[in-house]
């Protein structure tokens, strides 16, 4: 295999190379003026305006995550039939947001799970969107926490969940655990 130059300008073997591909950078939910410059900026350019009201919505609903904000600002501005884009716009075009996260990206994430996976996710879900306990998703699924920790840690490889602190779960990307209990809408049924 041939040497590569670093960023230094130096060689750079194979084995820093490997290393350097899973190195992998924590991707998370924007800064409020961020998230608020991701929407204003690009309609601005163009001469359509948000209220300030609507901004706020979009960043409540999107928890500022990059992606969503994105199916917000789509749909609030094919929704918007004039500038400024307000809250009755940004309220209708919830639910389009939502329907197409559902059939696109939460769907993609949630065809990869197994039933006991399902299964685990969605009793996450019934905690509600913070990180929970260990012991209270196994309580809701009637099992011991080492009964269902092979599960957790398949869901931590399958970057659907990550352990912000020791014992803890999160979901991964925000709005998950409503998704769950729309796909699932209850755990007796599975």
């Amino acid at each position: 295999m041939r040497n590569c130059l670093n960023w230094w300008g130096k060689q750079d073997g194979p084995s820093h190379i490997a290393e350097r591909l899973f190195e992998y950078p924590q991707i998370g939910p924007l800064t409020t003026d961020a998230a608020k410059d991701a929407l204003v900026t690009p309609a601005k350019k163009l001469g359509v305006y948000y209220e300030e009201a609507a901004l706020n919505e979009i960043l409540s609903k999107t928890q500022c995550y990059p992606y969503f904000l994105q199916e917000w600002g789509k749909h609030s501005w094919q929704n918007a039939e004039q500038s400024p884009i307000s809250l009755t716009d940004v309220k209708a075009a919830t639910e389009f947001a939502i329907l197409e996260l559902d059939t696109s990206f939460f769907r993609v994430r949630f065809d990869r799970l197994t039933p006991s996976e399902k299964k685990y996710m969605r009793a996450m879900a019934e905690l509600g969107s913070r990180p929970h306990r260990s012991g209270d998703i196994a309580h809701i699924l009637t099992k011991e926490v080492q009964a269902v920790a092979p599960i957790r840690s398949q869901l931590i490889k399958k970057g659907m969940i990550y352990s912000p602190e020791h014992g803890d779960n999160s979901f991964t990307v925000p709005l998950f655990d409503g998704y769950m209990k729309r796909v699932i809408p209850s755990l007796e049924n599975m």
